[in-house]
């Protein structure tokens, strides 16, 4: 089985990064493959108005025109049997950077071919709050919409708090090696 990470954090060995590695180690561990896109490591734009109604190319053909490596990115999650996004969660939000992605995700798969490869396709979020670790509700809730808006089969959505990491790197590890023997093949 493979999976695609895309990880909204910038530290390897920060909490959300611990969270990517305990959810890689258990998806390894039952052996599926693995890919973790730090997308703070690759060249994404934010999504720009194209056009007066405030898209372009994406609404019309299902393609982002930006000269970036968001089209790569696309191919990598319709090549996946898996997708993941974990995500720091900042003011009950994800950050910055995945909501870059996601919003330029949500615009393509606003059409027939954007959707292509991407509806139906299995996925699961993590959001890591850190601080009092309020606003993980609220970003589960969010993670859950933008699943259900480019039509992903919503397996799960994760949250963990600096106060229960600990035990939520455990459940990340057996989610993980739950997902590799239950995940079935993804047919675009």
């Amino acid at each position: 089985m493979r999976t695609v990470i895309f990880v909204g954090s910038r530290d390897h060995q920060g909490r959300t990064g611990r969270a990517v590695a305990a959810l890689d180690a258990g998806l390894r561990e039952g052996g599926a493959e693995v890919e973790q896109v730090w997308l703070l490591e690759r060249h994404l734009r934010m999504s720009v108005k194209r056009n007066p109604d405030g898209f372009g190319q994406c609404l019309e053909q299902g393609v982002c025109k930006l000269d970036d490596e968001f089209g790569a990115l696309v191919e990598k999650l319709r090549a996946a049997d898996l997708v993941v996004f974990a995500t720091p969660v900042y003011w009950g939000e994800m950050s910055e950077i995945l909501r870059a992605f996601i919003d330029r995700l949500r615009r393509i798969c606003l059409h027939e071919e954007g959707k292509r490869g991407i509806a139906g396709k299995q996925a699961v979020a993590v959001c890591v709050a850190g601080g009092g670790g309020g606003g993980a509700p609220n970003s589960v809730n969010l993670m859950q919409r933008v699943l259900s808006h480019c039509e992903l089969d919503g397996l799960d959505v994760i949250p963990a708090r600096r106060q229960n990491l600990d035990l939520k790197l455990d459940v990340l590890r057996l989610t993980g090696r739950w997902l590799a023997g239950h995940v079935a093949p993804h047919r675009a």
